[in-house]
């Protein structure tokens, strides 16, 4: 009677281990009451583990994207440093040396008449006092225009100091510069520099050459009148012959 409940016993729990066995996977065990499947949570690891990736990978693109729009903002800052009001004052204070120059004004439509009315081409109807007293003019000409040229001298030597501390500053600007824009700003304004400087040595060789051009024709203007003065001594050529 034993032997046969215990048989009936041991096929009943092989009948309830061969159902456990058909619903749960080939792997899986019974641990503390709970089916535990080592595939299902392997694949739940992997599955976390790809999430935290995706996640990191957003974190990642999203920091890239905040340190573009930074440098962007650092691109669009405009220099704080600007030489542009210095140098128009200086191109100015030259500019007005130029306009108070004594001699010949400089403009093209003056200078040609002034020029004819001083420096005349035929003076043989001249008297010997009115050639005097235009070389007397000629002198005072020629003195005024080397004056003004060494005056333009004297404030371009002037403003080479003010320029090297433009100079000074726009290169540590330039060197502290946090973006395209400052160093744009920068590059542009120490080209401005260069070409006021090259705008200064144009006009202060415009009117050294000017100064020179009124001394050569004061040179031509007297080998002209000492041909008069010298046609007038000599007469027509005739011997003198007394009574």
């Amino acid at each position: 009677m034993r032997r046969r409940m215990k048989s009936k016993l041991l096929s009943r729990v092989a009948i309830v281990g061969m159902a456990l066995a058909q619903a749960s996977p080939a792997n899986a065990f019974i641990l503390g009451g709970i089916v535990y499947d080592p595939t299902n949570y392997a694949q739940n690891v992997l599955t976390a583990a790809r999430t935290l990736q995706m996640i990191n990978n957003q974190v990642k693109q999203l920091t890239n994207e905040a340190q573009m729009i930074a440098n962007q903002a650092k691109n669009l800052t405009q220099l704080p440093y600007s030489a542009k009001a210095a140098l128009n004052t200086r191109l100015a204070e030259i500019d007005n040396l130029i306009k108070a120059a004594n001699s010949i004004a400089y403009d093209v439509a003056t200078v040609d008449t002034a020029f004819k009315t001083l420096f005349p081409e035929d003076y043989a109807s001249f008297s010997n006092a009115a050639m005097g007293a235009q070389a007397r003019t000629h002198w005072e000409e020629a003195s005024r225009s080397l004056h003004d040229a060494m005056l333009m001298q004297a404030k371009i030597a002037e403003t080479i100091a003010d320029d090297a501390i433009t100079l000074d500053e726009l290169l540590s600007e330039s060197q502290s510069a946090v973006g395209d824009l400052q160093v744009s700003q920068a590059g542009n304004q120490l080209i401005a520099l260069q070409i006021k400087q090259s705008m200064q040595t144009a006009q202060m060789l415009s009117v050294q050459y000017r100064a020179e051009a009124i001394e050569r024709a004061r040179q031509l203007q007297s080998e002209e009148r000492s041909r008069i003065h010298r046609k007038r001594f000599l007469g027509d050529g005739a011997a003198y012959t007394p009574s």
